[in-house]
């Protein structure tokens, strides 16, 4: 891990019951997606609590147009990267399409293998209340679980599309109530995607373990974004939830060009970049 983070601040590894107690307290809790080592280091340097792989990744790592072709095998070649640079961040590994939904035997070897091949502190799975028996045995074998309601990318077709969700009563009270079930089942934290702020405040005073959100407002006790997002380095336009701090993708862009630029007229690599030789052995050379 030292190899890029010598000037990491010694701090307190980050557990489940810290982030209990930082609800208690009111204080906010950062959570950002990571996917290789690199990002997973800066996130640590920068202080964020808790680091998800998202199955995201199929989105801005991979290409796809959506997570679900996202593999088991895929998530934890990332989780792995991940994992060998976060050390004091809550580590959090996305469970991707049919990794959990077959049956509650498969949804716990999958679920056990993040912790115990991707070194991940707690799994996070996408559902509401019909997932709840399902959270409910992975919990009971011992892994902590994340939920996520709203928006869950997984299900967009289903869905109709990338919508805000529960904005009619029917649709608020179907999530309050699988809020409370996941919640029932064990669950130590849930994730809120995209749904109205009033909702996400409502739900996030009435359940005593941890909010998060992405496009869900200020209330709840913590947000997560994705890192690509954050840093601007991607081509997709930035979503109406998400904050764009830095235009990365413009300043690498750039890099690169002139990088190409400096190839075409030779002005790299300049002698400075090259080895030298000692002129007797050049001498001696048979060529």
């Amino acid at each position: 891990f030292g190899r890029l983070g010598e000037d990491l601040k010694e701090r307190k590894k980050i557990t489940i019951p810290d982030l209990y107690q930082m609800k208690k307290d009111g204080q906010k809790i950062s959570m950002i997606t990571a996917y290789d080592y690199p990002t997973a280091v800066l996130a640590e340097q920068a202080g964020v609590d808790t680091v998800l792989v998202g199955d995201s990744l199929g989105n801005v790592v991979m290409g796809l147009d959506s997570t679900v072709p996202v593999t088991m095998e895929e998530m934890l070649h990332h989780i792995k990267a991940v994992r060998r640079g976060v050390r004091n961040a809550l580590l959090i590994g996305d469970m991707p399409f049919l990794s959990y939904q077959v049956s509650r035997e498969q949804a716990i070897t999958n679920a056990g293998r993040f912790l115990k091949e991707g070194g991940c502190d707690m799994v996070k799975l996408e559902g509401g209340s019909e997932m709840a028996p399902t959270v409910k045995a992975i919990v009971d074998a011992g892994i902590p679980v994340c939920a996520h309601i709203g928006l869950t990318p997984q299900s967009v077709s289903k869905l109709g599309g990338y919508k805000v969700q529960g904005k009619d009563l029917s649709g608020a009270q179907r999530m309050i109530d699988s809020a409370k079930a996941l919640q029932a089942a064990g669950a130590d934290m849930i994730v809120f995607e995209c749904i109205p702020s009033a909702l996400a405040k409502a739900i996030t005073s009435a359940v005593s373990m941890v909010t998060i959100g992405i496009g869900a407002g200020p209330d709840c006790d913590g947000q997560v974004l994705v890192f690509h997002d954050v840093v601007g380095f991607t081509t997709r336009k930035t979503p109406k939830m998400a904050k764009q701090y830095v235009d990365l993708f413009a300043k690498v862009r750039k890099a690169l060009s002139s990088y190409h630029q400096d190839v075409k007229s030779g002005a790299f690599p300049a002698p400075e970049h090259g080895f030298a030789m000692d002129a007797k052995v050049v001498k001696k050379l048979k060529i």
